[in-house]
């Protein structure tokens, strides 16, 4: 049994009543497994539920060693709380009109809802998904190199070198770090951390993220406001107080009534809270707000460019893409990068003022005669896979390969072949005639016993 501080029941008791005792008893109960599908991609995982909110969301039956299914690993799927992916409502009700969007992810480690927010923003968008701690940042772009899409750029940096962004994204998701009340059924230390104390400071830091990040959303952008607790400070007060404090407006959120969604705590704030005893899933909350003012075309200043055009004779890696002209493709220290044509000055602007781990897609790298193609490359939505070789391997070779072990392939050419499984590409083999060598990237390859 799960013991819950004295005084958190107090507080939620406050907020639930009569159905406190049933919200325990969810505490103690099994955790939901779900997972969102990556529509770009193929897997023949089914589930046994569908995810209300969520088109591609699924509950399994049960947990399965996702580390030994080869198509997680080719980002075929993103493994998710269900309640987080009520995401997709808010931007679905209030972007599909637009034709572009540029989105910033604030704290998107390690990249569920910025996995989300690619497949759910207009086509022609952009998304900064950005986490402050290095490490985790790390872990976001291998998340989001799996999924493949070509339109992102990954940055390490606090929230306040964000306000220097002035009136630049249309849409910014802040999943603010809180005192994580709603994942005490998945993480037991999160009940032992957990104080009153600890969901002020959360709450005033909360605020300050909120601050720092205000003037880099547009006039008549929105901005999505979501914690993993069940306190009104770090949720609807906090809310509150940026409407309050800026030219801000809540916005509704369009539910339906068997989502069993609570809303709206607070008169003329728009939440809505996800609880494990009346929902599918871990504690969330989330809110749309946006800022008052007319959508206006701001001209951004030109910045140096830090990259260079590529060089005439390596115009072949067009023919690597789909849709390649809609790329400007640029050589960066040997290093060919895809940039899409009609971002081309805000992704220089995102490198030149931030810590960028990535900036729209790495093609490959040129060394002396040869031309490298990147992990990142095997993996994107946008390869064209007629320009490469293919191996097409069983579920044993695939972790074999995900292991790193150098095995035998039946390969027909040599040079740079394209290791699939379930029609999912999983990285390169360099045929060199002899042997075979295996490029998965060394610190991505499965630890365990395959």
């Amino acid at each position: 049994m799960l013991t819950l501080p004295d005084i958190f029941l107090q507080r939620t008791k406050s907020i639930l009543g009569n159905e406190l005792n049933d919200f325990i008893d969810a505490l103690n109960e099994e955790i939901p497994v779900s997972l969102r599908k990556n529509s770009d991609k193929f897997t023949e995982i089914v589930g046994n539920e569908n995810v209300k909110w969520c088109k591609s969301g699924i509950y399994l039956p049960q947990r399965t060693a996702f580390t030994l299914d080869p198509d997680f690993h080719a980002g075929a799927y993103y493994i998710q709380e269900a309640s987080s992916m009520f995401l997709e409502q808010a931007v679905k009700q209030y972007c599909q009109d637009k034709n572009e969007i540029i989105a910033l992810d604030l704290c998107a480690a390690p990249g569920g809802k910025s996995t989300h927010l690619l497949s759910l923003l207009p086509e022609n968008s952009l998304l900064v998904a950005n986490d402050a701690i290095r490490s985790r940042a790390k872990i976001l772009y291998e998340n989001i190199l799996k999924w493949g899409n070509s339109n992102v750029a990954v940055t390490s940096n606090d929230p306040k070198y964000f306000s220097s962004l002035n009136n630049f994204f249309d849409l910014i998701l802040v999943d603010a770090p809180c005192s994580g009340e709603g994942m005490f059924r998945k993480d037991h230390n999160a009940v032992k951390e957990w104080s009153v104390d600890n969901v002020k400071l959360c709450a005033e830091r909360q605020r300050r993220i909120l601050a720092n990040i205000w003037n880099a959303l547009k006039p008549d952008g929105l901005l999505i406001y979501c914690t993993c607790t069940y306190n009104i400070e770090e949720n609807e007060e906090n809310v509150k107080w940026l409407i309050d404090s800026f030219d801000a407006k809540s916005l509704r959120i369009e539910t339906q009534y068997e989502w069993k969604i609570t809303e709206n705590l607070i008169p003329s704030i728009f939440s809505y809270r996800f609880y494990p005893h009346k929902t599918k899933g871990e504690g969330f909350c989330l809110s749309m707000i946006r800022k008052n003012g007319d959508s206006v075309h701001f001209n951004l200043p030109k910045e140096n460019h830090i990259q260079r055009n590529i060089h005439r004779n390596l115009d072949f890696v067009r023919t690597y893409l789909t849709k390649a002209e809609k790329y400007s493709f640029i050589l960066d220290d040997y290093i060919v990068k895809a940039i899409p044509k009609n971002f081309a000055n805000e992704i220089n602007i995102i490198s030149n003022r931030l810590k960028c781990l990535s900036s729209c897609l790495t093609v490959g790298t040129v060394k002396g005669n040869d031309f490298i193609p990147s992990h990142a490359l095997a993996l994107s939505v946008d390869i064209n896979r007629e320009a490469f070789s293919k191996i097409n391997i069983d579920k044993h070779s695939a972790l074999k390969f995900l292991h790193k072990d150098n095995i035998q392939f039946d390969c027909k050419t040599t040079g740079y072949n394209l290791v699939c499984y379930n029609n999912n590409a999983l990285g390169w083999i360099k045929n060199i005639g002899a042997r075979a060598n295996n490029l998965y990237p060394q610190e991505w390859r499965i630890l365990m016993d395959v």
